[in-house]
């Protein structure tokens, strides 16, 4: 029997289900959402052979979550839109609404590195306007290059503490990194706040301001 039109839309949400069903694409789609990388750098950074990175990444472009494009021998990866990294932070409050497991680590974990309330985007951009803040970028430099927010400062975790002098110490540091979960900017509020320095991290990362047609910066 074949499907009708309903039956038909709902087997292509199905789809897009599955794409998003193992922890190395979400892991991918998060790299992705800093931009554009090739496999083989993806591979690396997410701990995946070549082959398995290229069968998950062809997972997530037959669920049209990504885009690729070919330079000669080496293929290229791009989330296929911003929509993208609006569906994983729906996922990501459904599961911390409804999932005890994952509430325990984000307690656990991320809290105890950070108990205090994040800064909100809109409350970010009046801080920036006012010069009230140095915000903090501590993804790699690479990252950071494709696409960061306006006046960010650039230090990778781990340079920060070598590079302590670069920030203004009676300013208060606002730290971003890739995500809502990425640790870095966690260990970059924890190490700043051990050095009596006042800071704060972003309510979530650089794909979310992205996202939100927030303005964006590039270093290329």
């Amino acid at each position: 029997m074949s499907m009708g039109p309903k039956q038909a839309i709902l087997a292509g949400f199905a789809g897009v289900a599955r794409a998003l069903g193992h922890a190395h694409r979400l892991e991918l789609l998060e790299h992705l959402g800093q931009g554009e990388r090739g496999v083989d750098a993806l591979a690396v950074r997410v701990g995946l052979s070549l082959a398995n990175a290229s069968q998950h990444l062809q997972q997530l472009r037959r669920a049209g979550l990504v885009a690729n494009r070919r330079d000669g021998k080496f293929i290229y990866y791009r989330l296929a839109d911003d929509g993208v990294t609006d569906l994983l932070t729906a996922l990501r409050r459904q599961s911390e609404r409804n999932l005890a497991e994952v509430d325990r680590i984000r307690r656990g974990y991320f809290a105890d590195r950070d108990s205090f309330e994040p800064v909100s985007r809109e409350d970010l951009l009046e801080r920036v306007a006012s010069g009230l803040v140095t915000v903090l970028d501590v993804r790699p430099q690479d990252e950071f290059g494709q696409g960061h927010l306006p006046g960010a400062v650039n230090i990778p975790l781990g340079e920060l503490q070598d590079r302590l002098a670069e920030l203004d110490p009676d300013r208060e540091v606002i730290a971003y990194c890739r995500g809502a979960y990425c640790v870095f900017a966690f260990e970059a509020v924890a190490a700043l706040r051990a050095q009596g320095r006042p800071a704060r991290r972003l309510v979530d990362g650089f794909p979310e301001w992205k996202a939100a047609g927030l303005p964006v910066a590039t270093s290329f």
